[in-house]
């Protein structure tokens, strides 16, 4: 599967500083120091809708990693998955009389369109669940035959009591667990499992459902969990610095897939941080597709917003807040992306170094956007009020916000 083309990023002068983010598994913020090439994990969308909102704020957050990384001129190994099956997806397609491969394409295509459109940088893999079960059935029966997982009518789970550090990204009490798991896609209630939390690694084929050759597993599809940990280690191996997705992963998809690769590697912990961005509410709720309170890129973009506007939208939160999406907060964005792009638009102004300065800071403080926007709005009020005498300021400037923010003035 093929990810989307990457826009320039500018170099900018010296170098940024190295990034301290919060970790979920420590709930406090951790300097990382990845060392030459900084390794990322972020989970991909189940391609049954469009891209909303809630998608583009949690990709924008790990885009703003990528960024900081890079401004520390290191490579970044950025993989991503698309979970191309599962039931959601499945359901949509028989409530729509769509072929469920069809689906997933289209999908993900625009998914394509709106990442690129809003200047997301690509994954260097991005790798979709179908294409990943020759490496997930071996990872399935390796855990079977150590005794880490066990068959249910056809069905293999894994045991979370196999892992001596369950429990400790998402740092939850086991009746927590419970409730989550059986909103968030797993079967506690399901008789005979060993452990109401035990997740699925194999579904055994359904009758009109797709499956594929699992070996000695027989014929069936991965579970989610296992899905991404099979694409992380093959690309990233076990220690990568950032796991990375929405709030709502942590449990229990990041807490099972910890286990999964802990138990097979036996090493501890699969990732050096686990980073969680917020929820986008509308209406007073969490966007959702399951609820259908939804706004959607792709619409925004026909009806003609700017993409660097509904980035700017995104930016003026904090990664890590829960926000609700308002046509305020849209308005506010396109007049802020007015005023920055008459800013850089006149030959002089005031000198940038500090702003530069003070954007690296804030985005190296656990992503801390509004901070770096407040201090591009300062500077473009300097500019407005008394302008300035440096020939290069507004080229510093646009090449700042390009290379940190991601948007284009």
């Amino acid at each position: 599967m093929h990810a989307w083309p990457a826009s320039e990023v500018p170099a900018l002068p010296d170098k940024g500083r190295d990034l301290r983010i919060h970790d979920t598994a420590t709930d406090g913020l951790v300097t990382l120091d990845p060392g030459p090439v900084a390794r990322i994990y972020v989970c991909g969308i189940t391609p049954y809708d469009a891209t909303h909102i809630g998608h583009a704020a949690t990709y924008n957050a790990f885009d703003l990693v990528q960024r900081v990384w890079l401004d520390t001129k290191r490579q970044v190994h950025y993989v991503q998955n698309v979970t191309d099956v599962d039931d959601p997806l499945l359901e949509r397609a028989a409530r729509d009389d769509i072929d469920w491969v069809a689906l997933a394409e289209k999908e993900t295509a625009l998914f394509r369109e709106d990442m690129t459109a809003l200047r997301m940088l690509p994954p260097q893999h991005y790798i979709g669940a179908v294409e990943a079960i020759p490496g997930i059935v071996p990872l399935v029966e390796r855990l079977r035959d150590a005794g880490a997982a066990y068959e249910l009518e056809g069905d293999i789970y894994f045991s979370v009591e196999s892992d001596p550090n369950f429990g400790k990204v998402s740092r939850l009490d086991a009746a927590a667990m419970r409730l989550l798991s059986a909103e968030r896609g797993g079967d506690p209630d399901r008789p005979g499992k060993k452990n109401p939390l035990d997740p699925m690694l194999w579904m055994a084929a359904r009758e009109g459902e797709p499956s594929w050759d699992g070996g000695s597993l027989g014929r069936g599809r991965p579970g989610w969990h296992i899905e991404c940990v099979a694409i992380a280690l093959d690309h990233l191996g076990m220690g990568f610095d950032i796991q990375g997705g929405g709030s709502d992963l942590a449990f229990p998809h990041h807490e099972m897939g910890a286990s999964h690769a802990q138990v097979l590697t036996g090493e501890f912990p699969m990732a050096k941080a686990y980073v969680h961005a917020g929820m986008v509410a509308l209406h007073g709720e969490k966007m959702s597709k399951s609820k259908g309170n939804l706004v959607f890129v792709s619409t925004l973009r026909r009806e003609g917003v700017d993409p660097a506007a509904i980035r700017l939208a995104l930016l003026a939160h904090h990664y890590r807040a829960d926000w609700e999406w308002t046509d305020q907060v849209l308005q506010d964005a396109l007049a802020r992306l007015d005023r920055w792009r008459a800013a850089v638009s006149r030959p002089d102004g005031p000198p940038a170094e500090t702003l530069v300065a003070q954007m690296r800071e804030a985005l190296a403080n656990d992503l801390d956007a509004p901070a770096a926007l407040a201090a591009v709005d300062r500077w473009a009020a300097l500019q407005q009020e008394r302008g300035g005498t440096d020939e290069g300021a507004p080229g510093v400037v646009s090449r700042a916000v390009d290379a940190l923010l991601g948007v284009a003035l």
